[in-house]
């Protein structure tokens, strides 16, 4: 697009070459009559100038508007993805066009929580304020096509797979959310048993309908003298009716003398999955993980968006082995509940109240962290986190002004940061239990609490999810961005 200023420069060349050329021609004291018909020549000039230019500014879609479009939303409003819409077509734009303009100037998409002014991580899905005019300016100008010749190919997305092709694909057992309008928020398991104990590089949850609004994915895998068959059990209960010790019965999760697994059989943050957010596959010889062969894809809080008519969801998992062991597996550190720090205060909220909490632990060793995850129910308003170094300087990690629960994720550094040894980390979260809250569950407000890590949405939790490695020299000079490739890619999806 032209700019204006563009136009007022070219404008203002015109005008100052024609006044040098008059200057040339005769002095003014002689002509007046003559240069006051050039000075207004030249004005005119100057007008069809800036009157040209407005005309090659108007922002089209062929042109603005699509690439924006294809940057920012495609991904999630797409055939197959949790948008109720797709967002590919020319007309798929158009016809929401005044929709689109509401939504995006007052923040609500494209869904980004994390302070961009705060910290910077891969993926940001933000509009800039120039995007945000170019909309505007098209939709105003009643939004124009454009030469069609001038659209850019849609962004392209491999079939059943955002990362590649997988070694191994496992299928939820089917499930039908009802239609009734209600959001669900599930535990689900995948078991499995394969030839032998292997290696893993990663796993990508993929949804089975457009009501899959979040996932957060976990292995359990078993010593095959604890545990006889993994195929026992429940495979999906509704978390509203259920508590830790009541899920792991049911799904048959324990070893088969009653016993955990233990944090050795344990793979946290195996697979996430949000509207718009993809699978992580770290640079070479990172992450990864060793896992037995007899084992369970845990889907812990899967949440189902509402729906008025009945949905079968056949989500899946693809699964990436590795012929070698990670060279430098990635480990998990828990702030908040159920992890190695206190919440201070208790996390007891009484009704009509907004209170603020702290949880800070110290790291010991010097690390590299890789991707972080703020996490809190419905009461959650804000949440920052920072390390304060040793020396006294603090390390920005995160800040999200106004907390969304239906946005939680995993925020991946755009470079390894390092976090000297002796550094704590603190978090310092608001939450909002009164009626001004429009997320609060319950109404009129009632006391909640934490309950020893309750997935209920009623019941409130605080953490922060680290994945890190120990630090090396020149960690912080490797870029985790794997995935430019995959995001360039374009084809014909018209």
């Amino acid at each position: 697009m032209t700019t204006l200023n563009s136009c007022f420069e070219i404008a203002s060349g015109i005008l100052a070459a024609a006044f040098d050329k008059m200057k040339k021609k005769a002095p003014v004291i002689h002509q007046p009559f003559r240069w006051h018909m050039r000075y207004a020549g030249c004005f005119l000039l100057l007008i069809a100038a800036l009157s040209s230019c407005t005309q090659k500014s108007t922002v089209t879609f062929s042109n603005d508007v699509a690439p924006i479009i294809y940057a920012k939303c495609t991904k999630c409003h797409r055939p197959g993805q949790p948008a109720p819409f797709t967002l590919i077509s020319y007309k798929d734009v158009a016809k929401r066009s005044k929709t689109i303009r509401k939504i995006i100037n007052l923040g609500i998409m494209p869904p980004w929580p994390a302070d961009a002014t705060y910290w910077h991580f891969l993926g940001e899905n933000q509009l800039s304020a120039q995007q945000i005019s170019i909309i505007n300016q098209w939709v105003d100008a009643g939004a124009p096509l454009g030469d069609t010749s001038n659209i850019p190919r849609p962004p392209y997305f491999p079939a059943g797979s955002m990362i590649g092709k997988p070694d191994l694909r496992l299928k939820i057992k089917p499930y039908l959310v009802k239609g009734d309008n209600t959001d669900r928020f599930m535990v689900m398991k995948i078991p499995f048993e394969l030839p032998a104990d292997t290696f893993i590089s990663a796993i990508e949850f993929v949804p089975g309908s457009n009501l899959v609004h979040h996932v957060n994915g976990r292995i359990i895998f078993y010593d095959s003298d604890r545990k006889a068959d993994v195929f026992a059990g429940d495979y999906a209960l509704d978390t509203k009716d259920e508590t830790r010790e009541s899920v792991f019965s049911k799904m048959n999760l324990l070893n088969d003398d009653g016993s955990y697994p233990g944090n050795d059989h344990y793979i946290h943050s195996a697979t996430n999955y949000l509207p718009g957010a993809i699978s992580m596959l770290y640079p070479e010889g990172i992450g990864g993980f060793f896992v037995r062969k007899k084992g369970i894809i845990y889907l812990n809080d899967i949440h189902y968006g509402p729906s008025g008519e009945d949905v079968l969801d056949t989500s899946f998992v693809n699964i990436f082995f590795s012929a070698t062991p990670p060279k430098r597996p990635v480990q998990e550190i828990q702030l908040g509940t159920l992890g190695i720090s206190d919440i201070i205060p208790s996390l007891v909220i009484p009704p009509d109240t907004v209170m603020t909490f702290v949880t800070r632990a110290r790291i010991l060793g010097d690390i590299s962290l890789l991707t972080i995850n703020p996490h809190m129910h419905l009461l959650g308003k804000s949440f920052i986190a920072y390390a304060l170094q040793p020396n006294g300087d603090t390390i920005p990690l995160i800040r999200i002004r106004h907390w969304d629960f239906r946005w939680q994720y995993f925020y991946t550094f755009e470079k390894m940061l390092h976090i000297p040894a002796g550094s704590t980390i603190e978090v310092v979260a608001v939450m909002d239990n009164t009626r001004n809250n429009p997320n609060n569950p319950h109404h009129p407000p009632q006391q909640v609490e934490g309950r020893n890590g309750s997935m209920r949405t009623t019941d409130e939790m605080l953490q922060l999810i680290l994945t890190y490695l120990p630090y090396q020299h020149g960690d912080e000079n490797i870029s985790l961005n794997t995935q430019d490739g995959a995001a360039a890619m374009q084809t014909d999806l018209k």
